[in-house]
C-alpha cells in the first residue's frame, strides 16, 4: 500500500518572481505564493538549536525586555513571529536570529546578529526605540519593526502592506491569546 507519497511539501528551491512591473524578487527558502503574496514559511523544526534552547532564549527575552522597558510578552510575541524562537532562523531576505535584524540593523546596533544573546538584545533595543519613536503606540512600532520606519511615516500608520498588516495582527493577537496588555506604556527608557 502506498500512502507516503501524497503529501504536498513546500518547495525549497530558489525561486524567482517577476511583477507585474518586472521588478524580479528571489526567495532562497521554502515558499507559499498567495492572493496576498508570497510567504516565506519557517518548517517545522526544533524551537531553537542546541546552543540555545527556548527556554533560554525566554530568559534572554525576559532579560532585554526589562533592560529596553518593554513588556516581555511583547518581546516573546515578536520573537515567536519572526523565528518561532529559533536562533538559526535566515530569511529570504537576509534577516537572521532570533529577531530577525537585518546584517545593517545589527550593524547600527552594535549587536552580532548570529549571537543569540545580542541577537534578543539587538532586537529589543531596536523594539525599544520603534516604541519611543511612535509614541508608544504598539501597532506603529510592530509595524515599523516589519516594514521600517519609513514605511510607517510615509503611510501615517500601519502601512497597506499584506504582510505587514498580518503581521502586526498576529502579534497583537498572541500577545492578546496570552492575557498582556495591549496598550504597553512607554516607561522612559529609550535608547
Amino acid at each position: 500500500m502506498f500512502i507516503g507519497g501524497l503529501v504536498a511539501r513546500p518547495a525549497s528551491a530558489q525561486v524567482l518572481e517577476i511583477g507585474a512591473d518586472g521588478a524580479v524578487t528571489r526567495f532562497d527558502g521554502p515558499v507559499v505564493f498567495t492572493d496576498d503574496g508570497a510567504k516565506t514559511l519557517i518548517l517545522d523544526a526544533p524551537a531553537a538549536d542546541a546552543a540555545i534552547g527556548a527556554d533560554a532564549v525566554r530568559q534572554q527575552i525576559s532579560t532585554a525586555a526589562s533592560v529596553y522597558a518593554l513588556d516581555p510578552k511583547l518581546v516573546e510575541a515578536v520573537a515567536w513571529r519572526e523565528s518561532r524562537f529559533r536562533p538559526d532562523a535566515r530569511s529570504n531576505k537576509g534577516a537572521i536570529g532570533v529577531m530577525q535584524l537585518m546584517p545593517g540593523t545589527a550593524r547600527d546596533l552594535g549587536v552580532d546578529p548570529h549571537d543569540p544573546v545580542q541577537n534578543i538584545r539587538g532586537g529589543a533595543l531596536y523594539l525599544r526605540r520603534m516604541m519611543s519613536a511612535f509614541g508608544g503606540d504598539v501597532r506603529l512600532a510592530l509595524a515599523a519593526y516589519n516594514a521600517g520606519p519609513a514605511a510607517v511615516r510615509k503611510h501615517g500608520g500601519v502601512p497597506p502592506y499584506a504582510e505587514t498588516q498580518a503581521y502586526v495582527t498576529s502579534i497583537l493577537g498572541r500577545m492578546a491569546a496570552s492575557g498582556a496588555p495591549l496598550a504597553v506604556p512607554v516607561l522612559g527608557a529609550s535608547q
